[in-house]
């Protein structure tokens, strides 16, 4: 623990001119006391760590001194290539290698590039999850994580509705799609892939016994044709709405963008009031009021019936809030 430390520490300063003890104390989460005896160790190690006193001192290398101990480990070559999104390696248990490899990275660097990862990070955020929405990391993630990294079947018992089921999984990649955690697997003995939640996995036990993986399978390709064919299977009800030019443009917000995308492709020209008629797949009458209500009346619903009368009835009531 105290070796990995001390190379950490030596790193640190050969990618920066100088660090004070409580800066490095804070980069290797010790006390300024323990920042202390390891410069002290490594200067007796033959390390030449020089030490300036007073208020605008701290820790530096002389002599350009410049450690060959920059070599990355395979776990930290691929948490680098995730690096720009720091919540997920956070949630995957990556965070320290991620860490460790950017380290060695910038102090491989020329002087005069050691601060490019500081000027990306400050230029250049993703954050994943929707707005006004509590993120929760789930509880197994780093075990799968860990799974798909090493190609390792895993024993998973799952929750589907009101009962849990156990498989046998292949895990080949995980996605996550607006805060939420998704596994592609591939079912043990089977040739098929599916999707798993990672939230509703109750248990997980990987085994030592590692699968072969199918070179042909690719995970960004997979995954935008399975979001499609989700989209496209949920949605199995129709309505009829005339919409505003306001409405039309904002139909993509309210609604399934995919199913508005089609449904304004499909229809005809504006009327002599200037809206246009279109026939939008949604996922139910329920669901439909509830996005369309967001329209106001940039949104007319012609059919069906019965989600007409709900919106009539709703406009009786903003009417006698507002109608005076």
């Amino acid at each position: 623990m105290r070796a990995a430390r001390l190379i950490k520490m030596v790193l640190l300063l050969q990618s920066r001119p100088s660090m004070t003890a409580a800066e490095l104390a804070r980069e290797l989460e010790v006390s300024e006391r323990t920042v202390t005896r390891d410069a002290q160790a490594l200067s007796e190690a033959g390390v030449p760590v020089y030490a300036d006193r007073g208020r605008a001192g701290g820790y530096r290398l002389v002599g350009g001194y410049r450690t060959r101990l920059t070599g990355l480990h395979r776990g930290e070559a691929e948490a680098l290539f995730l690096s720009g999104v720091p919540g997920a390696l956070r949630e995957m248990g990556l965070e320290d290698a991620a860490s460790a490899a950017r380290l060695k990275v910038s102090a491989a660097l020329l002087p005069s590039l050691r601060d490019a990862s500081r000027t990306a990070a400050q230029r250049f955020h993703l954050d994943a999850p929707n707005w006004f929405r509590e993120r929760k990391t789930p509880e197994l993630l780093p075990a799968v994580a860990d799974a798909v990294w090493d190609d390792r079947r895993i024993a998973a018992r799952y929750r589907r509705g009101e009962e849990e089921v156990v498989r046998e999984l292949e895990p080949y990649g995980l996605v996550l799609k607006a805060g939420v955690w998704y596994l592609c697997a591939r079912v043990a003995g089977s040739t098929s892939f599916r999707v798993y939640r990672i939230d509703r996995f109750t248990s997980v036990e990987a085994g030592e016994e590692r699968f072969e993986r199918d070179p042909g399978f690719e995970l960004p390709a997979f995954w935008v044709e399975r979001a499609e064919q989700f989209a496209r299977s949920i949605l199995r009800a129709e309505v009829v709405v005339r919409l505003s030019p306001e409405g039309a443009r904002r139909l993509t917000y309210a609604v399934d963008p995919l199913s508005a995308r089609e449904a304004l492709a499909a229809a005809g020209g504006p009327d002599g009031e200037g809206r246009v008629t279109v026939t939008l797949r949604v996922e139910s009458e329920e669901v439909a009021h509830e996005q369309l209500s967001a329209l106001g009346p940039e949104a007319e619903v012609l059919a069906p019936h019965d989600l007409r009368a709900r919106f009539t009835a709703d406009a009786r009531r903003l009417a006698a809030l507002y109608g005076t």
